[in-house]
């Protein structure tokens, strides 16, 4: 978490002087809607040597730019976001399968750093319900669980514009996912 922060704080000292350099239109506006769809490597919730990936994370996202000229040309948007992934404990034929749903809201502050990328820095507020099922041999127990708690995220993305309103986006961070790669359309 700590090194996010500190990608965070150096990109926003760069902004000035890469500012300097040259003049890029931002990408991303106040009043601009863009959906995300995303797939994820890196698991943040599950690690060890018996667990293997059910559904990979996955995720939706929805922005809307509400203010800018922040920083002459940064824009602040809004965020929801919803995602999944699944994952299973198996030890000899006996474990669990788990699942979680992540579902938040955001702010992201976009600046134009180069041209046809947007690049952005944000954080997430949301809650995570997490699912446990037992299968297989067990010594005479049923368990599962359904549990649940709030989750904070901070991540720096970029979305590379192909058309007026589809991009690629690449977004780092702690989620449901440490590296989210996926495709962005604007409204």
């Amino acid at each position: 978490m700590k090194r996010i922060f500190t990608i965070v704080a150096a990109v926003m000292m760069a902004v000035p002087l890469i500012q300097a350099q040259e003049s890029v239109e931002s990408m991303f506006n106040k009043g601009d809607n863009v959906i995300n769809l995303g797939i994820g490597i890196g698991n943040t919730l599950y690690t060890g040597s018996y667990y293997t990936k059910g559904v990979p994370p996955v995720s939706f996202s929805f922005e809307h730019g509400i203010v800018d000229g922040v920083l002459d040309k940064g824009v602040i948007g809004i965020l929801g976001y919803v995602g999944y992934s699944s994952y299973k404990y198996d030890y000899l034929g006996w474990g669990y399968k788990y699942s979680n749903i992540i579902i938040g809201a955001g702010g992201l502050f976009h600046y134009p750093l180069v041209k046809k990328l947007d690049t952005y820095a944000g954080i997430l507020l949301g809650y995570n319900i997490a699912t446990a099922k037992e299968f297989g041999t067990s010594i005479g127990w049923d368990y599962n669980a359904t549990s649940g708690g709030i989750i904070f995220s901070g991540f720096v993305g970029a979305r590379y514009y192909f058309t007026e309103s589809i991009a690629a986006f690449a977004q780092l961070g702690y989620g449901i996912a440490y590296l989210t790669f996926g495709v962005s359309i604007r409204l």
